[in-house]
């Protein structure tokens, strides 16, 4: 039976190889991923790279503490996200924390004085008639009509595009019109000037004819020099292309079409807004073959408004048969109608897919959402003193780690080469994935993942250090240091697998129950703790046994920190051995 043992013990020692080879490999691949993507940094948080951090807190209309719950919260979280991205603000974080706040953190680049201003306020929902429109940059009157997310949002028709249309729910109506240029914009502008009732001014009293007849002809004629001048591919002039109109007055705004390029329009004064819409919501047609489509039912007062909207549109030629469905100021999208949709609600079909469908129904969803949003903290942290929290914990880890070092350079002499060479590996590891895990899943190093990654250094050398003195107990009792390491590999093996899982259990559950920056920290000291373990099996472990076969190792030197004398070992270990068995010559 000790032959085939041994056997297998030879066989486990020979192919260190391996698992050195497949750390490499995947040390290789990471770099490699790192270079090829372009983020050879990890991205910072607020607290490192400067910026502002705002806890909004969700506040409900009187008497209506349900309308606080996560679908409202995620569908104010997509909302949020989508305008701070519009502006032009890189790396932006919007993320609930707890069941009624939100924290918003904007880092302190482009537009993010503005973003801040906006991400707070009530979002504005308008439903606006179309009066003209226009690829930017580009000419002619009508061009292809945006969807939500710059996905096709209709079936095409003489070339003209694709484009959604609003029917009654269960309409059979084709989705597609010929798009013409329709009446002059002037006079469109000059038939608008005096609405009868607006979204926003139902019930005030209409301009006279002779106050706004002059008036209304240069209103027109500006608005138009503006719409020529217009670029919606600079976000700077998006972000403000609608500042300070009111819902009653006519204005521009920008769009993307279906082909994904930035449209500019001019837009009459508000029939309807998003206070108007009682719900909104993306469904599968399955016996029509519509596909998604996203519906809208009205309430009372929206139903009407709806209805009279919608009946002077499908009098009109494309594209003034539209209207602009416009969210903060863009148009997310402009679906054209036939007829007079006068039911209470309405249907949005086109070549929608399940998301871009979901997301026109959230934004829809919003204009009626029920809450509102208060500021309850506003944290603004500077890129210098950001700079000096990161310089603060970068040194604090270089003492943690020089501490350990010299420790073990003291204690473990020539082992503490391998321990050095493992601490590289799993530095070089965590910081690839950090810079990999930015752009792929949002993962921002702020102070408290430094934190982590620091007490990692600890965790690590522990989990070294309980195979170091194993293989030492075994040197100990008299066994030589090839048979020591494997020995002792089994007991080390079953005791770093506890202690990380320890380590892992308590990151998952300070992960799950915090919010905001403690969030960094259990995910870098989870991270880490797992790596410690990839460290050890395929590193630390084939490079000692590498290591036992050296002479320098092998041998006992004294400052291989394997001495024997040093270590107080005992007299080599001898089996007692029974007197072998005659041989019967005629078995042999």
């Amino acid at each position: 039976m000790a032959t085939p043992k041994k056997g297998r013990n030879a066989s486990a020692q020979s192919k260190p190889g391996r698992s050195l080879a497949l750390i490499l490999i995947a040390l290789v691949a990471l770099t490699g991923g790192m270079f090829a993507s372009g983020h050879t940094k990890p991205r910072l948080g607020i607290d490192l790279a400067g910026g502002t951090s705002i806890t909004l807190r969700a506040v409900p209309e009187a008497g209506n503490e349900a309308a606080i719950n996560k679908t409202n919260m995620d569908t104010a979280v997509s909302i949020m996200e989508r305008r701070v991205n519009g502006l032009g603000v890189s790396e932006a974080e919007v993320q609930t924390q707890g069941d009624r706040n939100i924290v918003v953190n904007i880092p302190k680049g482009t537009n993010s004085e503005q973003a801040r201003k906006q991400v707070g306020t009530t979002a504005k929902l308008y439903f606006r008639p179309v009066l003209a429109t226009e690829v930017a940059g580009g000419k002619g009157a009508a061009s292809p009509s945006p969807s939500p997310t710059g996905t096709p949002s209709g079936k095409p028709s003489g070339g003209a595009g694709d484009k959604p249309e609003a029917t009654d729910k269960g309409s059979d109506s084709p989705s597609a019109t010929p798009t013409t240029q329709g009446r002059a914009v002037t006079d469109a502008l000059k038939a608008d000037a005096t609405p009868s009732a607006s979204a926003s001014d139902k019930g005030k009293a209409s301009p006279s004819p002779s106050a706004s007849g002059g008036s209304a002809e240069a209103d027109a004629s500006a608005l138009q020099a503006r719409y020529a001048k217009l670029d919606c591919t600079d976000g700077k002039t998006r972000s403000s292309v609608g500042d300070g109109v009111k819902a009653s007055e006519p204005t521009l705004a920008c769009g993307k079409n279906s082909q994904g390029q930035w449209q500019k329009y001019i837009l009459g004064p508000a029939e309807v807004d998003g206070t108007d819409v009682d719900k909104a919501q993306a469904t599968l047609d399955t016996q029509r073959a519509a596909g998604w489509t996203v519906q809208m039912d009205f309430t009372d007062g929206g139903a009407k408004k709806f209805g009279d909207i919608t009946g002077k549109l499908a009098q009109n030629q494309s594209p003034q048969n539209q209207f602009a469905i416009v969210l903060d100021g863009e148009v997310v999208s402009d679906p054209f109608v036939k007829e007079a949709l006068t039911s209470g609600n309405a249907e949005i079909s086109g070549n929608f897919n399940q998301q871009s469908a979901q997301d026109l129904s959230n934004m829809l969803s919003y204009g009626a959402l029920p809450l509102t949003f208060k500021v309850d903290s506003m944290t603004t942290v500077t890129a210098a003193l950001g700079g000096d929290q990161l310089q603060a914990g970068l040194i604090a880890g270089a003492i943690g780690l020089a501490l350990v070092v010299i420790y073990l350079l003291a204690y473990y002499r020539g082992l503490s080469f391998i321990a050095i060479l493992s601490l590289l590996v799993s530095a070089a590891l965590t910081y690839t994935l950090m810079a990999l895990l930015g752009p792929a899943i949002g993962f921002a190093l702020n102070l408290p993942a430094v934190c982590g990654a620091i007490v990692a250094i600890g965790i690590t050398a522990d989990s070294f250090i309980v195979y170091f003195e194993r293989v030492r107990d075994e040197i100990r009792e008299g066994r030589t240091l090839r048979p020591a390491v494997e020995r002792a590999w089994p007991r080390a093996r079953r005791t770093i697998l506890v202690s990380d899982f320890v380590s892992f259990l308590a990151a998952a559950v300070l992960f799950i129950v915090t919010v905001g920056k403690v969030r960094g920290f259990a995910f870098t000291l989870g991270l880490t703790t797992l790596l410690d373990v990839v460290v050890v099996f395929l590193f630390t472990k084939p490079l000692l046994t590498l290591m036992a076969r050296r002479k320098f190792f092998a041998s006992g030197h004294k400052w291989s920190g394997l001495d024997p004398k040093s270590l107080g070992a005992q007299p080599p270990l001898r089996r007692t051995r029974r007197p072998a068995a005659p041989v019967d010559p005629k078995e042999a």
